[in-house]
């Protein structure tokens, strides 16, 4: 139960946040930790491919790009020809299509999100497993080299085709409706129920690598991380764990793009961008490796401040200099595990320490 009392603490933090929005009349702040928390999620699946099974993947931006523009075409694109079709019907049955009326009286058929969202996730996943196959046998800048080929393969793919719109991306997002009353969008009415969606997200998906972590997955991670060699020598099956990881953090990425585009009512190409797959190791770099708080509060920090405009027209060159910096200087990241459970242990001593001084002086007293 105590793995679970930091989660509990960023739920309390979460609502703290909102309420002081709302209190200080900046709920327009909501709007920017909304998107934050999207792009968060990417940075702790990174985190888990980075800091234990020490794989570098500079293609995490074209696993959010695939999310987000899967939805974006599968909900925007009209099927109204197809509605007589078995499928179609069936889907009609099950209430997994949308139909509504252009301005010029036409009636155009969309797939419902749901069906969008699955779809994302599969792909994803189905990518992700058979690149990670072949490329996580390479290892240093060989595997870096080999995932931002891949990223630029997925950019190269949606600036370039007219269905994904080329340079404009694809815009009028449908809302995704969760159930009566919340819905992803950029409506200003659903900003507060918006922000807890995003939050709630990154919660369960922090709970899910919690929990990977202290299973048998996560034990045979960390002794890969540690000495790939050894775990190899010791039967734990790295291959099939880096590939593991590898789907992991490329799912919470499609996951993550696939409720940004909802959110934001459309994509475009530079989500795609190797840039952006440089931020998020840049985010888990000063993170720390192996630390996902690091990487959720670091990734809030530096997104947050992104947003807001902070670093103005410098903004790429700044995580550029973050990265550099942190693999030059500090290579464990700014927020180190062993930092925080030095300063946890420091803690302890002192309230023993305390405990022993109270029970002296009762002693004394007595």
């Amino acid at each position: 139960m105590k793995r679970y009392y930091s989660v509990l603490i960023l739920a309390a933090v979460i609502v703290l946040i909102q309420v002081l929005t709302f209190l200080t009349g900046k709920a327009y702040l909501l709007t920017q930790l909304t998107m934050s928390a999207y792009y968060v999620l990417v940075a702790v699946g990174l985190c888990m491919l980075m800091g234990y099974a020490g794989q570098i993947s500079l293609g995490q931006a074209g696993f959010f790009a695939i999310g987000g523009y899967t939805t974006a075409f599968l909900t925007t694109i009209d099927f109204s020809g197809k509605a007589g079709t078995g499928l179609f019907k069936m889907l009609d049955t099950l209430g997994l299509l949308i139909s509504k009326e252009t301005l010029y009286g036409d009636t155009v058929i969309h797939l419902t999100p749901w069906i969008s969202l699955l779809a994302a996730v599969l792909i994803a996943a189905v990518t992700a497993y058979a690149l990670g196959i072949p490329v996580l046998r390479l290892k240093g800048h060989y595997l870096a080299m080999a995932t931002m080929g891949f990223g630029i393969i997925i950019y190269r793919i949606v600036l370039g085709s007219r269905i994904f719109g080329e340079a404009d991306g694809i815009s009028n997002v449908p809302p995704f409706f969760l159930f009566p009353g919340v819905s992803v969008s950029g409506d200003f009415a659903s900003r507060i129920s918006n922000y807890y969606v995003a939050w709630i997200l990154v919660i369960l998906g922090m709970l899910l690598l919690i929990n990977l972590i202290n299973s048998r997955v996560g034990r045979a991670l960390r002794s890969l991380h540690g000495s790939e060699e050894a775990a190899d020598a010791m039967g734990v099956d790295t291959s099939r764990y880096k590939v593991i990881v590898f789907v992991i953090g490329a799912v919470f990425a499609a996951v993550a793009g696939f409720f940004m585009t909802h959110y934001n009512g459309g994509i475009g190409p530079s989500e795609a961008g190797v840039i952006k797959s440089v931020r998020y190791v840049a985010i888990v770099a000063v993170g720390g490796m192996a630390n996902l708080w690091g990487a959720l509060v670091m990734g809030l920090v530096l997104n947050f401040l992104s947003l807001r405009g902070v670093f103005g027209h410098f903004d790429d060159a700044v995580f550029g200099i973050i990265l550099v910096f942190m693999m030059m200087f500090m290579p464990e990241g700014f927020i180190r595990t062993a930092v925080l459970h030095d300063i946890r242990d420091l803690f302890r001593k002192m309230l023993k320490g305390k405990k022993r001084s109270v029970a002296k002086q009762g002693d004394s007293n007595g």
